[in-house]
């Protein structure tokens, strides 16, 4: 079985990845790696903004809030973390395009960051599942 990516809107494939390099024309492969190595840096900084357990943690917490929003108190005390804490992870985060400053300790998941952080764990642990089925047969 092959596995493969698709990307899906209204049923509409907007672009389908195959999972092995093997599956790729040379040329797409090709253009793809280019693609990754120009884009370096802003994906250097969305994976160092989900590579902490706080932050991932954080974000966690402001996806579950209705209003997607909380202060810097509700950090701390949701997630019995010391301020220093909460503010560079928080700084990280505003960095990767997750979290926005809404106003003196107020933050806000960012609409990108929420889209973001459902694809980065939700959407890879399904994958990463699906991977280890097809080519260990774990599960």
């Amino acid at each position: 079985m092959k596995l493969k990516v698709q990307l899906v809107r209204d049923g509409e494939i907007l672009f389908e990845i195959p999972l092995t390099p093997t599956d790729w024309p040379k040329q797409q492969l090709e253009d793809e790696l280019e693609a990754f190595e120009a884009n370096f840096q802003r994906l250097s900084k969305i994976f160092d903004a989900l590579s902490h357990e706080t932050r991932l943690r954080m974000m966690k917490r402001l996806v579950e809030e209705e209003d997607r929003t909380m202060n810097f108190g509700d950090f701390m005390r949701d997630l019995n973390l010391n301020p220093k804490t909460v503010w560079e992870n928080a700084r990280k985060l505003r960095e990767g395009g997750f979290l926005e400053k809404i106003e003196r300790g107020r933050y806000r998941c960012s609409d990108v960051g929420q889209s973001g952080f459902i694809l980065m764990s939700f959407v890879l642990r399904h994958l990463i599942e699906a991977l280890e089925e097809d080519w260990w047969g774990e599960r």
